[in-house]
């Protein structure tokens, strides 16, 4: 893989990011998931990026505190300077210690920095469980931040009430401190009694918005947000309230000037294959949010990934239409695509136009690839593949009933006229975004090569501007014209 944009370390995989930013300069901490049996001790790492393209590992960054430690395991926490002095909580636990619920123990750590985050000294007497009325298996995840109006510091964490229904005990819990060594609880920050954890909590103020972003533990496992004019609430809904779809995970952000980047996992499958059961962990993704004008956001990748696409491929001058009131179109892009390119197309959707999108590393006829499929009158973008899973050798015998990879999918407003599709492949990462607003990311497996094409079924849209590109260093891609473009349809 030509990983520029994504990252992931050797013979590893990335878990939860804790994003700081200073002078510029991006120090994701993260989660390193080593998948070694037996266990040896979950430590934190660091990359560090200033162009959000490339990625710098600097190494441990928070070792395991070993085998007989409560934080044999270094999970979530978060980043904050005062003083001068970085101060880092973060999640404890270790198998063997167990909490009054029979459960492996979680505890709040803390660790602090004079060097400029390049040793942190631990400090074990600081360490907190879980308060009373929560469960001790479950408190994790701090994240720590000034409340300058109050004059103190909160601490929102992932807690679970101790009684209520087991799949909606779900809570961000909170406590508060002046001097970031002693923490006492407060009133929880939001109880919504939903969902098995609200994982990764976050809050930030944008020009005049709060948000809260955290990741729904349930069978969705999506990052959500919520929006509102007061750090207290009360919490709206948005429409649109995830900021990707099942690959995307624990997300978490941080600023630079008025720009705000999120930093998530797109997850890898099972035996890296394309019917695999999704895994805890995968490839570092950044997603930028913007914000509109009544506090929603929407998300796409950093215009600095387009930008490191530098060499065009093939391009399809404005003008193509594709038709089939009662059938099914496409049209050549290109016939064998790189491993890492870029599309970016312009499609003018006619009024009452089923569906229409691109296929990616599709065959000579178009018969089997992945799908990035946009359907207007259900006012969604969904991921599918031909062909899907086989049940046996009948003809019959496929999963048919699924009518696409069911946990990809997105909603998005289609109205007729002109939208953008922007989709970016890297290896076996594919992220598509819709107007610069709803992104979707997933995985690429088992078809490893292919061509592209533009398709349409039951309706019209006109190719306004469609160009692939890739990048220099990629090589062995050759140039197409809008001329040689051939055009299919059936009735």
């Amino acid at each position: 893989m030509y990983e520029r944009g994504f990252f992931r370390p050797p013979q590893a995989w990335v878990g939860d990011v804790i994003p700081w930013q200073e002078d510029g300069r991006f120090h994701l901490f993260y989660l390193h998931e080593s998948r070694r049996t037996p266990k040896i001790g979950m430590p934190w790492h660091r990359v560090v990026t200033d162009d959000l393209v490339t990625f710098t590992e600097t190494g441990t960054a928070l070792a395991s505190g070993g085998p007989d430690a409560d934080d044999f395991n270094v999970y979530t926490g978060s980043v904050v300077v005062a003083d001068g002095v970085h101060h880092l909580f973060y999640t404890g636990q270790n198998p063997d210690r167990r909490g009054a619920d029979g459960l492996p123990l979680q505890l709040v750590l803390h660790a602090t920095s004079t060097d400029g985050m390049r040793t942190w000294q631990r400090h074990p007497a600081h360490t907190f469980g879980a308060t009373a009325g929560y469960e001790t298996a479950d408190w994790r995840d701090p994240f720590v931040f000034r409340d300058e109006a109050a004059g103190l510091w909160r601490m929102l964490i992932t807690a679970r009430h101790a009684d209520g229904p087991e799949r909606r005990r779900g809570v961000i819990a909170q406590c508060v401190s002046h001097d970031l060594r002693t923490w006492e609880p407060a009133e929880a920050f939001w109880d919504p009694r939903r969902y098995i954890a609200h994982e990764c909590p976050e809050v930030f103020e944008w020009n005049g918005w709060w948000y809260l972003v955290y990741s729904e533990f349930s069978e969705s496992f999506t990052t959500r947000y919520r929006v509102s004019r007061s750090l207290h609430g009360p919490w709206t809904v948005p429409a649109d309230d995830s900021l990707d779809g099942r690959a995307y995970y624990a997300a978490k952000s941080a600023a630079r000037g008025d720009r705000r980047f999120f930093f998530g996992w797109i997850a890898s499958r099972e035996g890296g294959v394309d019917d695999g059961a999704w895994q805890w962990a995968g490839t570092l993704s950044v997603l930028e949010a913007e914000q509109n004008p009544d506090g929603t956001l929407r998300f796409h990748p950093p215009v600095e990934l387009a930008e490191s696409f530098d060499r065009g491929v093939a391009a399809v001058a404005s003008g193509a239409v594709l038709s089939a009131p009662d059938g099914y179109a496409d049209l050549v892009v290109a016939e064998t695509a790189p491993a890492t390119f870029r599309v970016d197309a312009v499609f003018d959707i006619a009024a009452e136009t089923t569906e229409f999108g691109l296929l990616l590393r599709a065959s000579d006829d178009g018969d089997e690839g992945y799908v990035l499929r946009v359907e207007p009158r259900r006012n969604r973008l969904v991921f599918d593949r031909w062909p899907r899973l086989r049940t046996g050798g009948e003809q019959w015998q496929v999963s048919g009933d699924v009518p696409f990879a069911v946990e990809l999918e997105r909603a998005v407003t289609l109205e007729a006229g002109p939208h953008r599709l922007e989709v970016v492949v890297d290896g076996d990462l594919c992220v598509a975004t819709v107007d610069g607003a709803v992104t979707l990311s997933t995985r690429l497996y088992d078809r490893t090569t292919g061509g592209i094409r533009a398709f349409v079924g039951e309706g019209e849209v006109s190719v306004v501007a469609l160009e692939v590109s890739t990048r220099e260093t990629d090589g062995g891609a050759s140039t197409a014209r809008h001329d040689d473009l051939l055009v299919t349809s059936s009735s």
